[in-house]
């Protein structure tokens, strides 16, 4: 498991190199190595969980350390599906060293002992950490594919055709990407309420207790309900759409912390 490990990090980072070799020179053979380099990290991650899940008998969701480990299995993994569509080929360097960092961190995080709960509780819980992490997976991509929106209209605004202008793809295309992640990501976040909820039930004997973690974690099913619905109802795109969903995923960011070292 730790050659896996290892090989996972190296990837990663090479990737990400890779990536922004790409950006710098536009060289197409320089993406494609990247993006093999990313695939055989994606690969390679995927064993290490499956191996710790055969030694050990529970998905990898128990802790910080091994959250942020399955998290950034997670967001490889949309990204590589999302690529499917998109093709957006710039947005591999800033999703294989998010990657990187995530694995890095989790890595030098302390191991508690792993809590050992009945079989019930254990899938509930491992069911709602998990569509969490897919959640936010596919909320962070959403995040920084609104980044390079709003870089990309401060180009064509200020028409300087520089640097970011002739490397980033259309407003057009990040704007539906941007809404298909949060598409995919709304269902995972509500599933996993859901199922907190439930769990907290069977353990607490009360679906809400009214903490600070279950109140940020409604503020942020709130933020992505109500850009869904301007999105849905109103016809929300572009500008306010990518600042929205940036406000989101901070919020998001905290209220995953706050579960974890509140």
């Amino acid at each position: 498991m730790s050659l896996l490990f290892a090989l996972t990090i190296a990837c990663y980072i090479a990737s990400s190199l890779g990536y922004h070799g790409y950006v710098l020179f536009q060289k197409r053979p320089v993406y494609r190595v990247a993006s093999i380099l990313l695939w055989m990290g994606f690969l390679s991650h995927t064993g290490v969980i499956l191996l710790q899940y055969f030694e050990v008998r529970h998905i990898p969701v128990q802790g910080l350390h091994e959250t942020l480990f399955t998290f950034g299995w997670a967001v490889v993994g949309v990204f590589l599906i999302l690529q499917i569509k998109f093709h957006l080929m710039v947005l591999g360097a800033l999703v294989a060293p998010l990657a990187a960092l995530s694995v890095i961190i989790a890595s030098i995080l302390p191991i508690p002992p792993v809590e050992v709960d009945p079989l019930l509780k254990s899938l509930w819980r491992t069911f709602h950490i998990g569509t969490l992490i897919l959640g936010n997976a596919a909320f962070a991509i959403a995040f920084l594919v609104g980044i390079l929106y709003l870089i990309q209209e401060k180009a064509i605004k200020d028409k300087k055709r520089g640097f970011f202008f002739r490397r980033l793809p259309s407003l057009k295309l990040l704007d539906s990407m941007g809404y298909s992640c949060l598409i995919a990501g709304f269902p995972m976040l509500t599933l996993g309420i859901i199922t907190g909820a439930i769990y907290a039930q069977m353990v607490l004997g009360r679906f809400w207790s009214w903490g600070h973690k279950e109140i940020f974690a409604g503020i942020t099913w709130l933020v992505f309900a109500a850009l869904l619905h301007e999105r849905l109802a109103v016809g929300w795109q572009g500008r306010r759409a990518a600042i929205m969903t940036i406000v989101g995923f901070v919020i998001l960011v905290f209220t995953f912390f706050l579960r974890f070292l509140g």
